[in-house]
């Protein structure tokens, strides 16, 4: 379970606030959509929640553990796959895997089955020995959903995890997120891809210049704007109604 209180965080220079009061429970067993454009503070609000930034204000709990008192313990509870999958390039992928295994104190026998599955699954298990500045853009981020699934976290946080993904990858990952959320972990994600979302989520964030537009599911969303619509169309509506209001 991943809890966000009143969570607000500044840019330090221009004082503008990047997440505004921001307040979203994620639980167990669902898969949770966060979405917003460009610059809407998606990527602000994972780094908070995962201890990347601290907030300036409010909490953030991860299985109930305090990420400002306990932030080791906190961290321990997820897996993170960043929107940018910039590592280690000198390191094998193997290395690099076993640097994440031990970190979080997999045993060898579970690093090995989980390496195995996951590199397996996503199709770099032949290329595990080589380094990871060889690997494409796709191959990193393939990489990365795998070292955040060696340790086995109840709890799953991705930022834009389908970008640079191929079809099978994709498909991969959207059936793994179901499985996991099936098992009751907690699987929390931001995307663009709003066809995904609206096939995926069991709720949904909709985040627009730092504040929090709506939370529910997309059936409490359609209730604004029609049960015919899309959520393509119903986000739109939600974020240019927004606009309007404070020009």
């Amino acid at each position: 379970m991943i809890e966000l209180s009143r969570v607000s965080k500044s840019y330090a220079k221009s004082g503008v606030k990047a997440v505004n009061d921001a307040d979203v429970t994620v639980k167990n067993g669902e898969i949770f959509g966060f979405l917003g454009p460009n610059g809407a503070g998606k990527t602000t609000t994972i780094k908070l929640m995962t201890g990347v930034l601290k907030p300036d204000s409010g909490t953030v709990s991860i299985d109930g553990i305090d990420m400002a008192e306990r932030a080791l313990d906190a961290k321990r509870r997820f897996g993170y796959v960043t929107d940018n999958p910039e590592l280690f390039a000198r390191l094998k992928a193997s290395e690099y895997l076993n640097f994440v295994a031990d970190v979080y104190g997999v045993d060898t026998a579970d690093r090995r089955e989980r390496v195995e599955r996951y590199a397996s699954l996503f199709e770099i298990k032949d290329v595990l020995n080589a380094s990871i500045g060889s690997y494409s853009h796709g191959m990193k981020q393939k990489l990365l959903v795998t070292a955040s699934l060696v340790h086995d976290p109840d709890n799953w946080i991705l930022d834009e995890p389908m970008v640079g993904l191929d079809p099978r990858s994709s498909f991969n990952l959207k059936e793994l997120m179901r499985e996991r959320a099936a098992a009751g972990k907690t699987v929390f994600f931001s995307t663009h891809v709003m066809e995904v979302a609206e096939r995926l989520c069991d709720r949904l964030s909709i985040i627009n210049k730092g504040a929090i537009l709506f939370t529910g599911t997309l059936a409490e969303l359609k209730t604004r704007g029609g049960s015919d619509s899309s959520l393509e169309k119903l986000f739109l509506e939600l974020v240019d109604d927004k606009e309007e209001a404070k020009a």
